[in-house]
Protein backbone atom coordinates (compact mmCIF):
# COMPACT_ATOMS: atom_id res chain seq x y z
CA UNK A 1 0.00 0.00 0.00
CA UNK A 2 1.83 3.15 -1.37
CA UNK A 3 1.17 6.18 1.53
CA UNK A 4 -0.77 8.38 -0.03
CA UNK A 5 -3.67 5.40 -0.24
CA UNK A 6 -2.45 4.86 3.34
CA UNK A 7 -3.27 8.47 3.94
CA UNK A 8 -6.16 8.88 2.64
CA UNK A 9 -7.57 5.80 4.41
CA UNK A 10 -6.14 7.68 7.96
CA UNK A 11 -7.98 10.61 7.03
CA UNK A 12 -10.91 9.26 6.40
CA UNK A 13 -11.06 7.73 10.01
CA UNK A 14 -10.37 10.76 11.15
CA UNK A 15 -13.23 12.48 10.19
CA UNK A 16 -15.35 9.57 11.64
CA UNK A 17 -13.11 10.29 14.78
CA UNK A 18 -14.46 13.34 15.03
CA UNK A 19 -17.92 12.21 14.32
CA UNK A 20 -18.09 9.90 16.90
CA UNK A 21 -16.38 12.49 19.56
CA UNK A 22 -19.99 14.62 19.08
CA UNK A 23 -21.84 11.77 19.51
CA UNK A 24 -20.63 10.44 22.44
CA UNK A 25 -21.63 13.69 23.91
CA UNK A 26 -25.33 14.14 23.26
CA UNK A 27 -28.38 13.42 25.71
CA UNK A 28 -30.09 11.52 22.79
CA UNK A 29 -26.92 9.08 22.62
CA UNK A 30 -26.33 8.67 26.40
CA UNK A 31 -30.13 8.10 27.14
CA UNK A 32 -29.64 4.94 24.32
CA UNK A 33 -27.28 2.54 26.44
CA UNK A 34 -26.71 0.17 23.43
CA UNK A 35 -25.95 2.55 21.17
CA UNK A 36 -23.72 4.78 23.76
CA UNK A 37 -21.24 1.30 24.50
CA UNK A 38 -21.32 0.65 21.18
CA UNK A 39 -20.01 4.26 20.34
CA UNK A 40 -17.66 4.23 22.80
CA UNK A 41 -15.78 1.54 21.79
CA UNK A 42 -15.96 2.52 18.42
CA UNK A 43 -14.24 5.95 19.83
CA UNK A 44 -11.40 4.14 22.17
CA UNK A 45 -10.53 2.31 18.31
CA UNK A 46 -10.31 5.10 16.22
CA UNK A 47 -8.19 6.95 19.09
CA UNK A 48 -5.41 4.73 18.90
CA UNK A 49 -5.58 5.20 14.57
CA UNK A 50 -5.56 8.47 15.00
CA UNK A 51 -2.68 8.60 17.60
CA UNK A 52 -0.99 6.73 14.80
CA UNK A 53 -2.03 8.92 11.63
CA UNK A 54 -0.30 12.14 13.87
CA UNK A 55 2.87 10.27 14.14
CA UNK A 56 2.57 9.22 10.87
CA UNK A 57 2.36 12.29 9.27
CA UNK A 58 4.80 13.95 11.61
CA UNK A 59 7.33 11.51 10.50
CA UNK A 60 6.69 12.29 6.89
CA UNK A 61 6.78 16.31 7.61
CA UNK A 62 10.10 15.61 9.28
CA UNK A 63 11.75 14.15 6.63
CA UNK A 64 10.19 16.24 3.91
CA UNK A 65 11.78 19.53 5.96
CA UNK A 66 14.87 17.51 6.35
CA UNK A 67 15.28 17.05 2.51
CA UNK A 68 14.52 20.62 2.52
CA UNK A 69 17.58 21.58 4.74
CA UNK A 70 19.91 19.47 2.72
CA UNK A 71 19.00 21.33 -0.46
CA UNK A 72 19.44 24.72 1.11
CA UNK A 73 21.06 24.43 3.68
CA UNK A 74 25.24 24.33 3.78
CA UNK A 75 25.86 24.11 7.64
CA UNK A 76 27.94 21.20 8.55
CA UNK A 77 26.07 20.39 11.64
CA UNK A 78 22.46 21.31 10.57
CA UNK A 79 23.03 18.99 7.42
CA UNK A 80 23.76 16.21 9.81
CA UNK A 81 21.40 16.63 12.11
CA UNK A 82 19.12 16.90 8.82
CA UNK A 83 20.52 13.46 8.12
CA UNK A 84 20.22 11.83 10.88
CA UNK A 85 16.55 12.90 11.45
CA UNK A 86 15.48 11.23 7.64
CA UNK A 87 17.86 8.15 9.12
CA UNK A 88 15.62 7.90 12.45
CA UNK A 89 12.17 8.39 10.64
CA UNK A 90 12.82 6.00 7.48
CA UNK A 91 13.69 3.17 10.45
CA UNK A 92 10.43 4.04 11.85
CA UNK A 93 8.21 4.67 9.19
CA UNK A 94 8.09 0.75 8.26
CA UNK A 95 6.97 -0.27 11.51
CA UNK A 96 4.67 2.53 12.08
CA UNK A 97 2.94 0.81 8.90
CA UNK A 98 2.68 -2.48 9.74
CA UNK A 99 1.19 -1.35 13.11
CA UNK A 100 -1.58 1.18 11.15
CA UNK A 101 -1.72 -1.87 8.92
CA UNK A 102 -3.32 -4.04 12.04
CA UNK A 103 -5.17 -1.17 13.58
CA UNK A 104 -7.12 -0.73 10.32
CA UNK A 105 -8.25 -4.35 10.55
CA UNK A 106 -11.96 -4.48 11.41
CA UNK A 107 -12.10 -5.69 15.56
CA UNK A 108 -14.17 -8.49 15.97
CA UNK A 109 -16.64 -6.74 18.50
CA UNK A 110 -16.67 -9.66 20.50
CA UNK A 111 -12.90 -9.63 21.28
CA UNK A 112 -13.05 -7.59 24.74
CA UNK A 113 -15.92 -9.33 26.32
CA UNK A 114 -15.48 -11.62 28.90
CA UNK A 115 -15.98 -15.70 27.87
CA UNK A 116 -17.94 -19.06 29.40
CA UNK A 117 -15.73 -21.83 28.50
CA UNK A 118 -17.28 -25.14 28.54
CA UNK A 119 -14.96 -28.42 28.78
CA UNK A 120 -16.03 -31.54 28.09
CA UNK A 121 -14.59 -35.01 27.97
CA UNK A 122 -15.19 -36.83 24.51
CA UNK A 123 -14.23 -40.63 23.26
CA UNK A 124 -11.68 -41.94 25.31
CA UNK A 125 -14.12 -42.54 28.39
CA UNK A 126 -12.85 -42.07 31.87
CA UNK A 127 -9.60 -41.06 30.32
CA UNK A 128 -11.37 -38.13 28.32
CA UNK A 129 -12.63 -36.64 31.48
CA UNK A 130 -9.37 -36.39 33.20
CA UNK A 131 -8.17 -35.02 29.98
CA UNK A 132 -10.70 -32.73 30.56
CA UNK A 133 -9.05 -32.39 33.98
CA UNK A 134 -6.43 -31.66 32.79
CA UNK A 135 -7.19 -28.63 30.38
CA UNK A 136 -9.41 -27.19 33.01
CA UNK A 137 -5.89 -27.14 35.27
CA UNK A 138 -4.34 -25.52 32.07
CA UNK A 139 -6.61 -22.41 31.40
CA UNK A 140 -6.85 -21.92 35.39
CA UNK A 141 -2.84 -21.44 35.72
CA UNK A 142 -2.85 -19.37 32.22
CA UNK A 143 -5.56 -16.61 33.14
CA UNK A 144 -3.49 -17.05 36.68
CA UNK A 145 -0.38 -15.35 34.39
CA UNK A 146 -2.83 -13.18 33.09
CA UNK A 147 -4.33 -11.91 35.99
CA UNK A 148 -7.82 -12.63 34.85
CA UNK A 149 -10.88 -14.42 37.35
CA UNK A 150 -11.68 -17.42 37.11
CA UNK A 151 -15.50 -18.95 38.39
CA UNK A 152 -16.93 -22.25 37.83
CA UNK A 153 -20.64 -22.10 37.12
CA UNK A 154 -21.03 -25.85 37.01
CA UNK A 155 -19.35 -29.07 36.63
CA UNK A 156 -20.13 -33.26 36.39
CA UNK A 157 -16.78 -35.18 37.62
CA UNK A 158 -15.55 -38.19 35.78
CA UNK A 159 -15.57 -42.03 38.18
CA UNK A 160 -11.73 -41.82 37.63
CA UNK A 161 -10.93 -38.08 38.23
CA UNK A 162 -10.96 -34.90 36.08
CA UNK A 163 -14.99 -33.60 34.60
CA UNK A 164 -17.09 -35.10 32.03
CA UNK A 165 -17.88 -31.93 31.63
CA UNK A 166 -17.20 -28.52 33.46
CA UNK A 167 -18.05 -24.84 32.85
CA UNK A 168 -16.56 -21.60 33.98
CA UNK A 169 -16.34 -17.62 33.01
CA UNK A 170 -13.10 -16.08 33.04
CA UNK A 171 -13.08 -11.91 33.17
CA UNK A 172 -10.45 -9.87 32.84
CA UNK A 173 -9.24 -7.24 29.65
CA UNK A 174 -9.33 -8.86 26.20
CA UNK A 175 -10.63 -12.39 27.47
CA UNK A 176 -12.72 -13.70 24.44
CA UNK A 177 -10.21 -11.89 21.77
CA UNK A 178 -7.60 -14.76 23.09
CA UNK A 179 -9.23 -17.71 24.11
CA UNK A 180 -11.66 -17.96 21.30
CA UNK A 181 -8.64 -19.76 19.83
CA UNK A 182 -9.00 -22.30 21.97
CA UNK A 183 -12.60 -23.88 20.51
CA UNK A 184 -12.56 -26.86 19.00
CA UNK A 185 -11.58 -30.54 19.27
CA UNK A 186 -8.50 -31.44 21.60
CA UNK A 187 -7.11 -34.85 21.21
CA UNK A 188 -4.35 -36.44 23.66
CA UNK A 189 -1.95 -39.85 22.76
CA UNK A 190 -0.51 -41.00 26.31
CA UNK A 191 -1.05 -44.38 28.38
CA UNK A 192 -4.26 -43.64 30.43
CA UNK A 193 -3.80 -44.01 34.35
CA UNK A 194 -6.71 -47.04 33.63
CA UNK A 195 -4.53 -48.55 31.69
CA UNK A 196 -2.85 -51.93 32.79
CA UNK A 197 -0.70 -52.61 29.76
CA UNK A 198 1.11 -49.49 29.05
CA UNK A 199 -0.57 -48.94 25.55
CA UNK A 200 -0.57 -45.73 24.69
CA UNK A 201 -4.62 -44.13 23.91
CA UNK A 202 -5.85 -41.67 22.00
CA UNK A 203 -8.61 -39.72 23.84
CA UNK A 204 -10.63 -36.32 23.21
CA UNK A 205 -12.08 -33.62 25.00
CA UNK A 206 -13.88 -30.13 23.12
CA UNK A 207 -13.69 -26.95 24.35
CA UNK A 208 -16.45 -24.14 23.49
CA UNK A 209 -15.37 -20.58 24.02
CA UNK A 210 -18.34 -18.54 23.94
CA UNK A 211 -18.05 -14.42 24.31
CA UNK A 212 -20.22 -13.84 27.54
CA UNK A 213 -23.26 -12.00 26.41
CA UNK A 214 -23.90 -7.68 28.25
CA UNK A 215 -27.72 -7.23 29.67
CA UNK A 216 -28.29 -5.32 26.59
CA UNK A 217 -26.94 -7.82 23.83
CA UNK A 218 -30.09 -9.78 24.05
CA UNK A 219 -33.97 -9.47 24.98
CA UNK A 220 -34.84 -12.07 27.85
CA UNK A 221 -38.28 -12.15 29.53
CA UNK A 222 -37.14 -12.84 33.00
CA UNK A 223 -41.03 -13.12 34.06
CA UNK A 224 -41.37 -16.45 31.62
CA UNK A 225 -37.85 -17.89 33.31
CA UNK A 226 -39.06 -21.24 35.63
CA UNK A 227 -36.57 -21.48 38.34
CA UNK A 228 -35.93 -24.44 40.56
CA UNK A 229 -33.94 -24.70 43.73
CA UNK A 230 -32.82 -27.62 44.85
CA UNK A 231 -29.86 -29.08 47.26
CA UNK A 232 -25.96 -29.36 46.30
CA UNK A 233 -24.63 -32.31 46.32
CA UNK A 234 -20.72 -33.08 46.84
CA UNK A 235 -18.33 -30.69 48.98
CA UNK A 236 -19.21 -28.37 51.25
CA UNK A 237 -20.25 -29.31 54.54
CA UNK A 238 -23.65 -29.17 56.60
CA UNK A 239 -24.51 -26.17 54.98
CA UNK A 240 -24.47 -28.08 51.40
CA UNK A 241 -26.90 -30.29 52.59
CA UNK A 242 -29.43 -27.91 54.55
CA UNK A 243 -29.44 -25.28 52.23
CA UNK A 244 -31.60 -25.09 48.76
CA UNK A 245 -28.44 -23.09 46.93
CA UNK A 246 -28.28 -25.03 44.02
CA UNK A 247 -30.89 -23.11 40.76
CA UNK A 248 -31.84 -24.40 37.96
CA UNK A 249 -33.51 -22.33 34.84
CA UNK A 250 -36.00 -23.77 32.31
CA UNK A 251 -36.21 -20.74 29.47
CA UNK A 252 -38.46 -21.66 25.82
CA UNK A 253 -36.52 -19.74 23.47
CA UNK A 254 -37.93 -18.79 19.64
CA UNK A 255 -34.47 -18.75 17.22
CA UNK A 256 -34.08 -15.72 14.92
CA UNK A 257 -32.07 -17.95 12.74
CA UNK A 258 -34.33 -20.91 12.01
CA UNK A 259 -37.56 -19.94 13.70
CA UNK A 260 -37.27 -23.15 16.03
CA UNK A 261 -38.30 -23.13 19.66
CA UNK A 262 -35.80 -24.69 21.91
CA UNK A 263 -36.22 -25.20 25.72
CA UNK A 264 -32.89 -23.99 27.38
CA UNK A 265 -31.72 -25.73 30.75
CA UNK A 266 -29.05 -24.44 32.72
CA UNK A 267 -27.99 -25.73 36.04
CA UNK A 268 -25.54 -23.33 38.91
CA UNK A 269 -24.27 -25.50 41.81
CA UNK A 270 -21.02 -23.41 42.45
CA UNK A 271 -22.21 -21.26 45.66
CA UNK A 272 -23.59 -21.48 48.66
CA UNK A 273 -25.51 -18.29 47.58
CA UNK A 274 -28.75 -18.83 45.83
CA UNK A 275 -29.03 -15.43 44.34
CA UNK A 276 -24.97 -15.54 42.96
CA UNK A 277 -26.20 -18.69 41.49
CA UNK A 278 -28.73 -17.02 39.59
CA UNK A 279 -27.00 -14.45 38.29
CA UNK A 280 -24.67 -16.68 37.05
CA UNK A 281 -27.43 -18.99 35.58
CA UNK A 282 -28.55 -16.10 34.13
CA UNK A 283 -25.47 -14.76 32.55
CA UNK A 284 -25.31 -18.02 30.86
CA UNK A 285 -28.92 -17.92 29.72
CA UNK A 286 -27.63 -14.11 27.83
CA UNK A 287 -24.66 -16.29 26.72
CA UNK A 288 -25.87 -19.25 24.92
CA UNK A 289 -28.74 -16.87 23.23
CA UNK A 290 -25.77 -14.37 22.52
CA UNK A 291 -24.38 -17.26 20.47
CA UNK A 292 -27.09 -18.66 18.86
CA UNK A 293 -28.15 -15.28 17.60
CA UNK A 294 -25.25 -14.39 16.22
CA UNK A 295 -24.33 -17.80 14.42
CA UNK A 296 -24.37 -16.56 10.89
CA UNK A 297 -21.77 -14.27 11.70
CA UNK A 298 -19.59 -17.03 12.95
CA UNK A 299 -20.50 -18.87 9.37
CA UNK A 300 -20.15 -15.94 7.22
CA UNK A 301 -16.69 -16.00 8.69
CA UNK A 302 -16.03 -19.40 8.18
CA UNK A 303 -17.49 -19.23 4.84
CA UNK A 304 -14.61 -16.28 3.84
CA UNK A 305 -11.98 -17.64 5.40
CA UNK A 306 -9.49 -19.98 4.01
CA UNK A 307 -7.56 -21.19 7.64
CA UNK A 308 -9.29 -22.78 10.67
CA UNK A 309 -7.76 -20.22 12.73
CA UNK A 310 -10.70 -19.03 14.54
CA UNK A 311 -14.15 -19.43 12.58
CA UNK A 312 -16.08 -20.74 15.74
CA UNK A 313 -16.16 -24.18 14.17
CA UNK A 314 -16.16 -26.25 17.37
CA UNK A 315 -15.78 -29.50 16.06
CA UNK A 316 -12.78 -28.99 14.11
CA UNK A 317 -9.58 -31.09 16.23
CA UNK A 318 -7.63 -28.30 16.27
CA UNK A 319 -4.40 -29.82 18.59
CA UNK A 320 -2.78 -33.27 19.85
CA UNK A 321 -1.14 -33.36 22.66
CA UNK A 322 1.50 -36.61 22.67
CA UNK A 323 2.40 -37.55 25.67
CA UNK A 324 5.73 -39.97 25.17
CA UNK A 325 7.05 -37.98 22.73
CA UNK A 326 6.46 -34.70 25.08
CA UNK A 327 5.02 -32.71 21.62
CA UNK A 328 2.46 -30.17 21.20
CA UNK A 329 0.77 -29.81 17.60
CA UNK A 330 -1.60 -26.96 16.23
CA UNK A 331 -3.07 -28.64 13.09
CA UNK A 332 -3.97 -25.06 11.77
CA UNK A 333 -1.00 -23.37 11.91
CA UNK A 334 1.35 -26.29 11.17
CA UNK A 335 2.74 -25.32 15.16
CA UNK A 336 4.99 -28.22 16.64
CA UNK A 337 6.45 -27.68 19.93
CA UNK A 338 8.16 -30.07 22.57
CA UNK A 339 7.83 -28.55 25.75
CA UNK A 340 4.15 -30.06 27.05
CA UNK A 341 5.41 -30.22 30.44
CA UNK A 342 5.26 -26.58 30.44
CA UNK A 343 2.31 -25.97 27.91
CA UNK A 344 0.30 -27.88 30.49
CA UNK A 345 1.13 -25.52 33.32
CA UNK A 346 -0.19 -23.35 31.63
CA UNK A 347 2.64 -21.75 29.06
CA UNK A 348 0.16 -21.40 26.03
CA UNK A 349 0.86 -17.89 25.21
CA UNK A 350 3.46 -18.21 22.36
CA UNK A 351 0.85 -20.90 20.56
CA UNK A 352 -2.40 -18.06 21.14
CA UNK A 353 0.53 -15.58 19.80
CA UNK A 354 1.40 -17.49 16.46
CA UNK A 355 -2.69 -17.71 16.14
CA UNK A 356 -3.13 -14.51 15.78
CA UNK A 357 -0.38 -13.21 13.55
CA UNK A 358 -2.01 -16.08 11.54
CA UNK A 359 -5.52 -14.61 11.51
CA UNK A 360 -3.98 -10.99 11.57
CA UNK A 361 -1.96 -11.69 7.89
CA UNK A 362 -5.27 -13.41 6.54
CA UNK A 363 -7.53 -10.56 7.66
CA UNK A 364 -4.95 -8.04 6.06
CA UNK A 365 -5.55 -9.74 2.79
CA UNK A 366 -9.35 -9.64 3.26
CA UNK A 367 -9.35 -6.08 3.97
CA UNK A 368 -6.36 -5.42 1.05
CA UNK A 369 -3.88 -4.12 3.43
Amino acid sequence: MSKNSLLEKLDGLVARFEEVSTLITDPSVISDMNRYVRLNKEYRDLELIVNAQKEYKSLLDGIAEAKLILENDNDPEMREMAKEEIDVNNARIPVLEEEIKLLLIPADPEDDKNAIVEIRGGTGGDEAAIFAGDLFKMYTKYCETKGWKVEVSSFNEGTAGGFKEIVFSVTGDNVYGTLKYESGVHRVQRVPQTETQGRVHTSAASVAVLPEAEEFDVEIKEGEIKWDTFRSGGAGGQNVNKVESGVRLRYLWKNPNTGETDEILIECTETRDQPKNKARALARLRTYIYDKEHQKYIDDIASRRKTMVSTGDRSAKIRTYNYPQGRITDHRINYTIYNLTAFMAGDIQDCIDKLIVAENAERMKENEL
